[in-house]
């Protein structure tokens, strides 16, 4: 660039942090004051009295089901179970090896096969639509656990409720009640959580008019990011890592010393404790019990206390939990593995994400849909009217 020519000033990326892009009557995140509200409802409420269903109906619906509304949905999702036969070779022909999210992305549009309504306009078709996906995606999870471990996949049982038939189609064997009970409470914590990344992709890929299958496959590419999906995966490293309460001071001395992180506390939103690790705590702490193994809730809590003290002296400020932080003993004392937990949010956020796109394409809460195509800053070289570019590649 001549030192004449127009000089470029960077922009500072912020990650659209503080930026509203669109209108929502979906989900207010108030991190002050430690709040979660799905459609007017705050999540301590629906957790303790909604089951998973109840919240699907109330994302996509925007209002809780009737007692009838509810049984017809929930036959609905039932039915909508059972995925392609094909899918199931195709998984086997996959290496082993492969990531569960990576799977779960790849094989999400397949799902399409079933559901002759999709891509037809309409809010009912894109409604059956996300029934089909909210259904799908926890056989195809399930199904890829077993035959990379040299399984056969379990057709789903319809006597259970969504919850406990996935963990009956990871484990082939029904889940005790209270089991059932903490996953789905999870489900419920995990439906929805506002414009985060994968939310945001979707809905910006839903602004393109694709449809709604390559809105959550977009969605999972996005959760599969290190930087979204896969905190509990590492909470739950760090815990191994720590192995013993004797082994937490000299840990959190170590990270804060480097600038670094204690993995599940503080979050980008929350300015308290996330509502989601306060509800989690206690599920934790119980399926630990009933698994027989208290080991990794008693670590997590005592890193809890110390992690925050420790903060407080040495950085002089607060920090909080997030919902990962507990959600990692929680899960793996159901005896998940780790790299199935980031699946986990994919089976649970599919509702959101499902309402997100709906009212992205339908204009639910904003006047009228409007493709996103946000603009960028150039920042690069400047040629000035006379001067040749191509020369370098004519001498070539």
């Amino acid at each position: 660039m001549n030192e004449n020519e127009n000089v470029c000033t960077p922009v500072l990326n912020t990650g659209l942090r503080g930026i509203e892009v669109a209108s929502s009557k979906i989900c207010d995140v108030r991190g002050k004051e430690g709040k979660l509200i799905y459609r007017g409802y705050l999540i301590e409420g629906l957790a303790k009295k909604a089951s998973f269903e109840e919240i699907c109906f109330l994302l996509l619906y925007e209002r809780l089901p009737q007692k009838k509304e509810l049984a017809d949905f929930d036959q609905s999702l039932k039915n909508k179970r059972r995925v392609a036969e094909n899918i199931f070779p195709f998984l086997k022909s996959l290496p082993r090896d492969m990531n569960p999210m990576d799977v779960l992305q790849m094989a999400t549009p397949l799902l399409i096969q079933t559901d002759a309504t999709a891509g037809k306009e309409g809010m009912k078709n894109t409604l059956y639509s996300a029934e089909n996906l909210i259904a799908g995606l926890p056989t195809i999870t399930a199904a890829w656990d077993r035959i990379r471990n040299n399984k056969e996949p379990i057709a789903p049982d319809n006597s259970l409720n969504h919850a406990a038939n996935f963990l009956y189609m990871l484990n082939g064997e029904a889940p005790d009640k209270e089991t059932a009970h903490f996953f789905d409470v999870s489900l419920v914590l995990h439906a929805e959580h506002s414009f985060n990344a994968s939310t945001f992709t979707a809905r910006q890929v839903a602004s393109t008019k694709a449809h709604i299958y390559a809105s959550i496959s977009a969605a999972i590419g996005s959760l599969s990011g290190a930087l979204h999906g896969g905190a509990n995966v590492r909470v739950m490293k760090m815990l191994k890592e720590i192995n013993t309460i004797d082994r937490i001071d000299s840990y959190i001395n170590d990270i804060l010393d480097k600038g670094g992180l204690i993995m599940g506390l503080g979050h980008a939103v929350y300015q308290t404790d996330d509502p989601r690790a306060k509800i989690i705590d206690p599920m934790s702490k119980r399926m630990g019990e009933l698994s027989g193994d208290t080991r990794w809730y008693e670590l997590t809590k005592e890193l809890e206390v110390r992690g925050k003290k420790a903060f407080m002296e040495q950085k002089n400020r607060e920090i909080f939990c997030n919902v990962d932080f507990y959600s990692a003993s929680l899960f793996y004392a159901m005896g998940i593995t780790t790299d199935l937990f980031s699946p986990l949010f994919a089976i649970s956020r599919v509702s959101g994400w499902s309402a997100h796109v709906i009212e992205e394409q339908f204009a639910m809460a904003a006047p009228k849909p409007s493709l996103y195509r946000p603009g960028a800053a150039y920042v690069g070289d400047y040629c000035g009217p006379d001067e040749c570019v191509y020369t370098e590649i004519e001498e070539r």
